[in-house]
This record gives structure tokens, sequence and C-alpha cells, in this order.
């Protein structure tokens, strides 16, 4: 099967596959779905096999079901994201079954069924692949097929596209009384080859896992093929009625709303958010169905899951655009939404629904301009906006054949406050102490930036590096977003000393991210040189650089801070120098005691706001540091009268601790400077020098 146009393409690979076991092709056709998010969204959908095995107990061979396990993707997942169980105590739990009241308590009884102690947690839709009599299974979220499922003629639609071949279930939550029902549908119906669920997904399956695959695709095809046609010079969702606003436009209105939005919603527990400007997207934004459609929220209920019921639309008219009226008028439409969502919890709780959850918006709507998600981090923000794009293209396909219809209200809230949910929940791990937090780290390319900007990624903060060296700034960028993920690195050049580019920077922070919480003023510059042989030129450059650039990048980190109103903190490395007089350096260390000096004042300013500003003074951080290369290097030995292997050596034995300090040494004083370990701290220098007792502060 070719792809034809938009058509999803086969991709396997018969020669790899041939020496796969059962168990591995589930994997590769696992992987091979999940590629493609026109098949299914990040970690929605799953896929099963069953698979003869040999019992470590009895030595014999049993029938086993390998299935996605719980909380797993199907396109990045190995061979562990899988549960393994026993397939004759899973069928044995239909004589457990007590009915549709009783049907949660099912759950419990899966780790029961466990194979080979598989650590794997069974998902709750465990049932519907072990009771469809094929070998192979396939659950899916296409948009094409849930653009279908979600119209209020589902049936009908699906018989008029598959005849016999493909059945239809009504709207069933997923659970143990699905898998009877898809069950009773494939004994029933033995030449179907899959099953439309109502306002959620496709099942598909066969005998074979090529086979399952081919049917997989072909069936979802089918139905992209069919909406097309139907659709064909039909204006999408009634047509265009608000103009799109230009790329750098849209992007400069974002990074206004993003911030305030943030410390709206950030009041409990920090939110990053997470900017979309796609084609789908604005097509919606700009049509005349946007105020029709988006209030009824999504169907699939995974896409509800990571989008709560219903986005709110910003008041933005991109017509005539006037930032300051929207942003004065997000506070009340923020709280709106909190009522309104309190009020459908407390409409459709039942006697033991879980207590009201974050009443906040995911996903605001933003006209001519285009979609801010938020959440606890940014793979989740990101994630939920792309969810929030497949219910864009399903409202897009259902309300071009048909009416589209979200999930009735109590339906979408059980499933939100299902009680199952709230159990994997409360299973979450805890947080990191910097999870959603947002730091910009100036001079990110050097040996203390990057190290600074490792610790706090540890910690579970996005980081913005910024740094004059393009090359190095790639290649650290690069480095980190290896090691902790590209969702939570990014990159700026930026030279601190011009006004506008330090402007711009925090305008990308914003729209990256949706704001800054940590500023770790780091960038640097070091001369040497007697006073009489200091220049003007030197000595500029290094105010320019050690306490102008540190001044623009703190005024433009305090409003962004003062703009959020959840407080911040701000970190300048600064040196011993700053407090302690050196030979022939009076421009850097003047520069230096500006530094701290500025620390302070700003300490005073931002105390009320809950912004606190702190410093960390080094000394002698050779290691890395590209202050320590090329000529300052050379002169810094010349004074001390030693050669460059011995200077290192020299600062040591000069320090009373006589250890040399690395940048990983200043990395731990900024972190903790930085995160809620130093909460009741500001205006306070901490020296990391390994002693020396001309900068001691007292």
């Amino acid at each position: 099967m070719a792809a034809a146009g938009n058509r999803l393409e086969n991709l396997w690979d018969d020669a790899r596959a041939s020496a796969m076991s059962e168990s591995e092709k589930l994997l590769y056709r696992s992987n091979l779905l999940g590629s493609d998010k026109r098949v299914t969204n990040y970690g929605g959908g799953n896929t099963s096999a069953k698979v003869m095995e040999r019992d470590p107990l009895t030595g014999g061979m049993v029938e086993v079901l390998w299935v996605k396990g719980s909380g797993g993707d199907i396109g990045s997942m190995k061979m562990d994201g899988f549960s393994t169980l026993y397939m004759d105590k899973l069928r044995a739990l239909k004589g457990l079954y007590r009915g549709l009241a009783h049907e949660d308590e099912m759950v419990g009884y899966l780790p029961h069924c466990t194979f080979n102690l598989n650590p794997r947690a069974a998902s709750i839709d465990t049932p519907l692949h072990a009771f469809v009599p094929r070998k192979h299974v396939d659950h899916v979220h296409s948009d094409a097929i849930i653009a279908i499922a979600a119209s209020v003629n589902s049936k009908a639609l699906t018989a008029e596209i598959f005849g016999d071949s493909i059945g239809w279930l009504p709207w069933k939550r997923p659970g143990f009384e699905l898998g009877l029902w898809l069950e009773k549908f494939a004994v029933e119906n033995p030449t179907a080859r899959g099953c439309v669920l109502e306002s959620h997904g496709l099942f598909t399956w066969a005998d074979d896992a090529k086979d399952c695959y081919l049917t997989t695709l072909d069936v979802i095809n089918t139905a992209a093929g069919w909406l097309e046609a139907k659709t064909a010079g039909k204006p999408a969702f009634g047509g265009q009625v608000r103009p799109t606003l230009g790329a750098d436009e849209r992007r400069a209105v974002a990074a206004r709303l993003m911030p305030a939005i943030r410390g709206m919603i950030s009041k409990d527990r920090h939110k990053v958010g997470h900017f979309d400007d796609s084609p789908a997207v604005l097509e919606f934004l700009g049509s005349a169905m946007l105020e029709t459609l988006a209030p009824m929220g999504t169907s699939c209920p995974d896409h509800f899951l990571r989008t709560k019921i219903a986005p709110l639309v910003v008041a933005f008219d991109p017509a005539k655009p006037d930032v300051e009226a929207t942003l004065a008028s997000l506070a009340p439409a923020v709280e709106a939404y909190r009522a309104d969502y309190a009020a459908y919890h407390a409409r459709c709780r039942h006697p033991d629904s879980p207590a009201l959850r974050d009443p906040n918006a995911v996903v605001y709507l933003v006209p001519g301009v285009g979609m801010i998600t938020f959440a606890l981090d940014k793979a989740t923000a990101r994630i939920s906006g792309e969810f929030y794009v497949n219910a864009i293209n399903v409202m897009r396909g259902a309300s071009g054949v048909s009416t589209y219809q979200g999930l009735p209200e109590q339906e979408a809230f059980d499933i939100e406050y299902w009680l199952l949910e709230e159990a994997k929940l409360q299973r979450m791990p805890k947080p990191k102490s910097l999870a959603g937090r947002v730091a910009l780290v100036t001079g990110g390319a050097g040996g203390i930036g990057s190290a600074t900007a490792e610790r706090l990624l540890a910690e579970g903060a996005c980081v913005m590096l910024a740094d004059v060296d393009a090359d190095a700034l790639k290649a650290t960028g690069d480095m980190l977003a290896k090691r902790h993920g590209r969702d939570v690195v990014r990159s700026v050049q930026m030279d601190v000393t011009q006004e506008a580019a330090v402007e711009a920077a925090y305008a990308e922070i914003a729209v990256e991210f949706g704001g800054v919480d940590i500023l770790v003023s780091n960038a640097g510059i070091a001369s040497s040189a007697p006073v009489e042989e200091t220049t003007l030129a030197l000595w500029n450059r290094n105010m320019d650089i050690l306490s102008t650039g540190y001044f623009l990048v703190s005024r433009e980190a305090f409003r962004l801070l003062r703009t959020q109103g959840i407080g911040g903190s701000v970190v300048f490395v600064a040196s011993k120098n700053g407090l302690a007089a050196s030979p022939n350096a009076s421009a850097y260390c003047t520069a230096k005691a500006a530094e701290i000096h500025l620390a302070r004042c700003l300490a005073l300013e931002g105390a009320e706001a809950g912004i606190r500003v702190n410093v960390v003074n080094p000394d002698a951080v050779l290691r890395g540091s590209k202050i320590w290369s090329g000529e300052w290097l050379d002169q810094r030995a010349a004074t001390y009268k030693t050669d460059k292997d011995g200077l290192e050596e020299m600062y040591r034995q000069r320090s009373l601790l006589k250890r040399s300090v690395l940048p990983e040494d200043i990395a731990e004083g900024v972190y903790f400077l930085a995160s809620d370990l130093s909460a009741k701290s500001t205006g306070n220098i901490l020296n990391v020098d390994a002693g020396n007792k001309e900068s001691f502060t007292r």
C-alpha cells in the first residue's frame, strides 16, 4: 500500500520482520503505527498479540496476552512497555464479573493474571484486547476515524463507508463491559475486520501481525479518502470570518499574553506554556464555527483527558488588534472559566468523586494568533496542544459531513474524575524541586553557564540558554537537549549589552515557555592590565558587559516577573574580585563590585513582589571557563609570575581549603539560591571560592 496524497504509507519491512518473534513483531507494528500522529496521538491507543509462551512454572506452553501497559506510548515504547497476562486467567475473570455497577473492581484482578512476574501494570483496555477472538488487535485514535465516530449519525456513516467489514458500537467508557461488547460483536460478525467505537476510536484485528497492521492502515485511509471526497470544495468550518496576523505579529502578541495568563494560573503550582500557530489551528480560529464548536469540547476520551472539558477563547479581535484591552480582559475571563469549571464539577460529581482539581483551562485560543496551552511541564503542554489539534481535525471532518458532537457532560466528567484515573494520578512521582520553573542563563555556553543549566535541568526546570557565541551556543544546546530532551532546552543568541537583543530574548522565552522564574546572570569577560595601561575601551567593555549588561537582563526579568506576579529568583554570578581587590585588574574588579551592589539594590526593589536577588561569587574557576582562555590566562599567569600550568595550583594553594573550584561547584550555589531551599534569602552573597579571607563579607 503506497502513499497516495495524504494517505498512510505501508512501512512494513518483510525482511526485517522475518527474523522477529511474535512479541517482537508486536513491538515493530506498534512503533510503526505510533510513529504517525495521523494514526494515533501521543500516549493514545494500544496494541496486543496473543502469543504461545513457555510457562516458567510448569514448563508447558500457554497462551499469553502481550498488550501495551498503562501509561505507555506505542510510537516510542520498548518491549518492557507491554504487560503480559495469562489468557486462561483473563477468560476466567468473566466468572467474577458482577455487572456494570461493579466494573471498576475488575481492574484489581488484572495483577493476578500477570505472566512471568512482569512489573508493567496492565491498562484498563486490557479486556478489550483479551476478549476479541483474534491473535492481533490494534486500537488507535485516528483523526479520520474519530471524525466519523464523533458525528451525530456515526453509525450510518460507518455503514456507508465500510459496509459490513467494519462494525459500530455506541459510546461506552473503556473497561470490562466494553471488552464483552467487542467480543460479542466479533463472534457474531466473524468476517468483520474491526469496529468503530462511537466518540472514541477504532479497533481492528487479524490473525497475523502484518495483516493487522495493513488492516489498520487500510481502514484509516478509506475513512480519510471518503472524508476528502465528501468535503472537497467546501470551506472548512463554514469559511473564514477573521483575519490572521502575520507570523512575527502573532509571536509578539503571544509573548505579551502568555506571561499574564501564566501568572494567573500558577498561584498554586507553576505552569509551563506552549504556543502553536500551525495552519490547522489558525484555520479553526478564523472560522465561522469557532464560537459554536469550541465550547463543545472534545469527543475522544484521550483528547479530553489532556485538554479539559473545553478551551478558553481569549477576547482578541485580529481585525482591530488591541493587546492592552485583551490583557485587561484576561483576569475576568480566567475567573469565569474557573467558576464554570467548579460548577461543572458540582453538577456532575458523585458522592465518592475526587475533590475539585485545578479549575484553570489548559487550552487558550487566541483568534488570529494561535493556541496557547499550559501544563505542569513543557512536554505535557506541548502534547496537550497536539491533542487539541487532533480535536480540531476531528471537528473539521465531522462538521464537513455531518454535525459534530462532543461527549455528554456527565460522561466527560465520569472519565475525568474516574476513580481509576484518580488512582493513577496519585501514583505519579513527586515533582522535582524546580518542576514548572523557567530559567534564563546568560553566558550559557561557557563552563559555569552550561554546568548551571545542567543543574537546573536536572531539577526539572526549563532552560533558555543565551550567549553571544552562536557556535558554542548551538553545541551546548544540542548537548543538553540530548541529555534532558528537546522540550526543556531552548537557545537564543544574545549580546547582553544590546538593549533590543535583551528585549527580544525575553519575548522568545515568553513564547517558548510562557514566562520566566529564574534569571542566572552569568555573561562574562575578564581583562588584566595595570591601571596606566588600561585603555578607556577596555574599561568600558568591562562596564558594558559586567555592569550595564547585568542591568539590562535584570530590568527585563523584573518586567516579566512583575507581569506574572508569582515571584522569582535572580542570581548574579559575580566574583571574589567584587569584594577583594586584585592587582592589575581594576576594570574587572570595579565592574564586578558594581554587579554586587546592583544585586543589593534589586533585592530591595524586588522584595515586595517576591523577587529574590542574590549573588554567587566564584574564584579561579579555570576548567571549562571561556574567560580563562587566551589573553586573560596569560595575563593572570604573568601577574603571579607563574605559567599556565602552575596557575590553577597557585589558586588552589592560595585558598584556605586548598581545593580547586569547578563549574559544578558554582552551579550548586546557583541552584541553592534559585530554588526554594533559599526561599527566605535575598540580598545575600554566597562565596564559592574555597575560602579567601579578603572576600569574607563580615
